[in-house]
């Protein structure tokens, strides 16, 4: 579907991208996750043609998108960060125009347009002014044209930034509905959006890939990541002994309170989960358990971790996280950090929004 082969973008001395290699397979909606100045939008700019790239090559379709433009970018839609609106058409007149810039078949222009307005939800604001529309409807405008030609890849930078809680669950829905048809690439930086999304998660640092895998693996694979966590109404020596009953425990951490409680962090071995055995040991042992229950790390902290400026070990960053589908070393170098490039915009600047979204 998309290869990016040993990328590179430099402005300057900067180098945005760095030799990066992924490749997105058809039928999946992938998380591009990073940091502010990491290159998502560079990447992004040059895997839908907007920007030449140093170094490297990106093939949609088997077609080099600087090479074959016209051939590649039938296959992709884009909804830059700031949607490409004319905020003086309607909705209906600006997705007429959009679909002729596509090329989309004159017999079959008006048809693909109303199945698009009725797919987006945008029937019933079809004949308004874009400049009048809510910042969400302005959104779905945007998608909407995305999805115009109905290209096997859509390519989303940041859809949901700006909205209220009821327009991102919308959008949301809205994502996971084209995802039946289309491939979907989503930048954010919602960690928790990712999460609810996204099938497959890449995450890039430095212009590099740092990880690539699903977001359930990625919290599986980070340094073992289930802790048990205990609160007893006993003192540390007598946990102690009750635990020394439970073989499966491999380790465990105390910390006596001054109330006469402990706390207990235990790991266990192969991240077996045991809280039903602790919970019957301490009953016989008739010892009261405050808290028991199983910690998992999190996505936020997967991310945090492999995008730190200080990377520690670049050994144990660069174990468990990599699949067959991608292939570059992480990053173990600190980078200056300057604003990405610009996404492209044909938008004209429109005052403040003057009406709610749904």
């Amino acid at each position: 579907m998309i290869e990016v082969k040993n990328l590179v973008k430099r402005y300057g001395s900067h180098l945005a991208v760095d030799h990066l290699n992924f490749t997105v397979e058809s039928g999946q909606i992938y998380g591009f996750l990073g940091p502010n100045g990491a290159g998502k939008s560079t990447t992004m700019n040059i895997m839908t043609g907007y920007l030449g790239a140093t170094e490297g090559e990106v093939l949609i379709n088997g077609h080099n998108i600087l090479e074959e433009p016209e051939a590649a970018k039938k296959s992709i839609g884009y909804l830059p960060e700031i949607p490409p609106l004319y905020l003086d058409m309607t909705v209906k007149e600006y997705l007429d125009f959009a679909a002729e810039l596509k090329k989309v078949k004159k017999k079959d222009r008006k048809s693909e347009v109303d199945h698009v307005l009725k797919l987006v939800k945008l029937e019933e604001v079809e004949g308004r002014l874009i400049k009048n529309l809510s910042k969400g409807y302005k959104q779905r405008v945007g998608l909407a044209q995305a999805v115009l030609g109905f290209p096997e890849v859509i390519i989303l930078d940041e859809p949901t930034v700006g909205l209220d809680p009821k327009q991102i669950i919308e959008i949301r829905e809205l994502i996971k509905e084209l995802s039946k048809n289309h491939t979907i690439i989503l930048s954010s930086h919602i960690l928790a959006e990712v999460q609810a999304v996204c099938d497959y998660v890449m995450i890039i640092a430095h212009g590099k890939l740092v990880a690539s895998d699903t977001p359930e693996n990625l919290e599986r694979l980070l340094n073992g990541s289930e802790t048990i966590e205990l609160t007893a109404k006993a003192e540390e020596t007598r946990v102690r002994e009750i635990l020394s009953k439970i073989e499966e425990i491999e380790t465990v951490d105390y910390k006596e309170q001054q109330d006469g409680t402990t706390d207990i962090f235990i790991k266990t071995v192969d991240q077996k989960d045991i809280r039903e055995k602790l919970f019957h040991t301490f009953a016989e042992e008739h010892c009261a358990l405050l808290k028991l229950n199983l910690s998992r790390i999190t996505l936020e902290d997967v991310f945090l971790k492999l995008t730190q400026e200080e990377t520690g070990d670049p050994e144990q960053k660069k174990s468990g996280f990599h699949t067959g589908k991608f292939d570059s070393e992480p990053d173990t170098e600190s980078d200056i950090e300057i604003p990405e490039e610009p996404s492209v915009s044909t938008n004209e600047e429109g005052g403040e929004d003057d009406e709610s979204d749904l």
